[in-house]
């Protein structure tokens, strides 16, 4: 947040000073550590909220979008007085009557409002993932037309049975050779391919808040639910239900069928 137009008067104090800016450091460290799959809100020494939202491919994350240095209740004097023992702890020479001024000009937010900053960042965080799985399997200029053909007649038939003989056939090739090509064109074996594509399909179905899980992996040709949550954790690196919730919340989470999907990956 340095340099940032919104930072906190009372962090950028703490930045100016090595030995307070180390210890935020360190906060900051253990906080990227813990965060997983979800959002992660943590607290430091002078009770300022800071939040760490990941942004994944498959199971890697690649970047973190953050927000924070708010309290979310009114600045105390006793809160400011322990947080400034801390602080001549690592820096005895701090101005006291500086960061007294700029720790009660912290913006303060209600709970309710902070986490739905932290919900509207998730909901960012997870179309700029569904964007990077696209480009993973979008179609390259340089590739042969029968690969062309062949990511075409999957995208048409996702939510059918596919096998290697019929995309194989509609790329009018061997499926013997048709692998070698399709794996050195894309970097992707076939199944592998069509599972990012039925996955990405998934996370475009439940953009909508009213479409459930299992209807979902139904239209994007998945079997089953156990093959479904197998794939869709493999290649998102999270649950389903997880990747929805975190885009329309806790209470918009849809029961979720247990009946056998009928197309196979």
């Amino acid at each position: 947040m340095a340099g940032a137009r919104n930072a906190n008067l009372f962090c950028q104090l703490m930045a100016a000073r090595s030995a307070a800016c180390a210890g935020c450091l360190r906060m900051q460290q253990k906080a990227e550590e813990a965060a997983g799959s979800s959002p992660l809100t943590v607290e430091c020494f002078a009770g300022l909220s800071d939040s760490l939202v990941p942004i994944r491919i498959g199971n890697n994350v690649v970047a973190y979008l953050q927000t924070g240095q708010v309290l979310l209740s009114a600045p105390r004097q006793s809160r400011f007085r322990a947080a400034m023992k801390q602080l001549l702890e690592w820096d005895p020479a701090v101005d006291t009557t500086k960061f007294h001024a700029a720790y009660f000009k912290s913006r303060v937010l209600t709970k309710t409002h902070y986490a739905a900053a932290v919900r509207l960042l998730a909901s960012f965080a997870g179309h700029l993932s569904l964007v990077s799985n696209e480009l993973v399997i979008k179609e390259s200029s340089a590739e042969p037309p029968a690969v062309a053909r062949a990511r075409a007649y999957v995208a048409e038939h996702l939510g059918e049975a596919l096998s290697l003989e019929l995309v194989a056939r509609a790329a009018h090739m061997s499926p013997f050779y048709f692998c070698k090509v399709f794996k050195t064109a894309t970097g992707f074996t076939l199944t592998d391919y069509i599972a990012r594509a039925r996955v990405e399909k998934v996370k475009q179905l439940l953009l909508n808040a009213h479409t459930r899980v299992s209807e979902a992996a139904y239209d994007a040709g998945f079997q089953s639910l156990s093959q479904f949550n197998r794939v869709f954790r493999r290649v998102a690196g999270q649950a389903p239900s997880d990747y929805r919730e975190h885009l329309h919340g806790p209470s918009a989470v849809a029961p979720v069928s247990v009946h056998a999907l009928p197309f196979a990956a």
